[in-house]
């Protein structure tokens, strides 16, 4: 019998729009049910935004390359892959001459470092399957590439 996940989040604002679109703050507070821990949010910058907080496009794409890292640790933990460091800088593209505005694609450049072992062509093969089975990359219309790049050490 198949089990169904449910993730819950409280997002809460207070202020005042009644100064106008251009002066008030967008400034909110998350926070992901059951964690203590909340997340200081704002818009983008270009629309008014508080540039020192995190905001939604790039939660976004730290949940795109945070799912696959977790996938692909998954599998190869799975497949007795020894990965000893894992660190990506993805990066999302938002044109706004393409309407509806969305974010239209999403690189994820992960630098994977594994103790000598499995061939590099079984790794990439591991990375793809790990996309294939990433829940963030299979529930977004976004385009969503891998462009690994890969390290093996002593």
């Amino acid at each position: 019998m198949a089990h169904t996940h449910r993730y819950e989040v409280e997002c809460r604002w207070e202020g005042s729009t009644g100064v106008g679109y251009e002066s008030y703050d967008r400034s909110h507070v998350a926070r992901a049910i059951p964690a203590a821990a909340s997340l200081e949010l704002s818009s983008d910058p270009t629309f008014r935004g508080n540039p020192a907080r995190t905001n939604p496009e790039q939660l976004l794409v730290l949940a795109a390359s945070s799912c696959q890292l977790l996938s692909f640790l998954a599998i190869a933990a799975r497949a007795r892959f020894n990965v000893v460091r894992y660190e990506d800088r993805a990066e999302a593209v938002m044109p706004e001459d393409d309407k509806p505005i969305r974010i239209t694609s999403i690189v994820l450049r992960p630098r994977i470092y594994l103790a000598k072992g499995p061939s590099e062509e079984r790794v990439r093969a591991l990375i793809e399957q790990a996309h294939r089975e990433c829940y963030i990359a299979n529930s977004v219309r976004t385009d969503i590439r891998v462009e690994p790049e890969l390290h093996f050490v002593d």
